[in-house]
């Protein structure tokens, strides 16, 4: 697999409000975990439309990797200024990481002007990726759910995988945090 594209809930459908919420840190190195193996046996590009979340997250985590690796970040868009009603602080994120991701493009070249533009986007990139990795809980719906049917109608017509980070994979990466902090043992 050359090119995984990533993506998941946005922020309020996981409960989380606020920039420093420590769920983030755990979110943020489960999807580390992943795409290191997955680039240890050569993937090369992570796709991403940049939406706010798992998204964002995973964007910061790739521009984080490529002091290690040799990895691309592609950030495609549904359409132009998606981040401009954001709050503040995600605006700045998404502006920092599109300036440094490896291409940025828009699949749409004008604003918002309909839900087709989102579906556009899940077709696009499910045509322009091997693979997708997927934050999902198949108890809590959302925003997944839409990327996920243009992921499963490909899968049925050719081998592409959907590959999750379920909660229980989350609550593996909370515990060796836990257990890697000296803290956890002197208690």
């Amino acid at each position: 697999m050359k090119t995984l594209v990533v993506t998941g809930y946005k922020p309020m459908e996981m409960g989380i409000f606020k920039p420093n919420d420590p769920k983030i840190a755990f979110i943020k190195e489960s999807i580390r975990k992943r795409l290191s193996a997955f680039i240890e046996e050569g993937l090369e590009w992570v796709l991403v439309s940049g939406q706010m979340g798992v998204e964002l997250w995973t964007s910061e985590v790739v521009l984080d990797l490529k002091e290690e690796y040799e990895i691309k970040l592609g950030i495609l868009p549904p359409f132009e200024n998606q981040q401009e009603r954001w709050p503040e602080d995600l605006q700045m994120i998404y502006e920092e990481v599109t300036m440094t991701a490896d291409f940025f493009k828009p699949i749409y070249k004008k604003g918002y002007d309909g839900p087709y533009q989102f579906k556009a986007k899940d077709q696009f990139l499910v045509a322009h990726s091997d693979g997708c990795l997927v934050l999902f809980d198949e108890d809590t719906k959302g925003s997944p759910e839409f990327f996920l049917r243009a992921a499963e109608k490909a899968a049925e017509k050719e081998d592409y995988p959907i590959l999750y980070i379920t909660p229980l994979d989350l609550e593996e990466t909370v515990e060796e945090l836990r257990m890697a902090n000296p803290d956890y043992w002197s208690q």
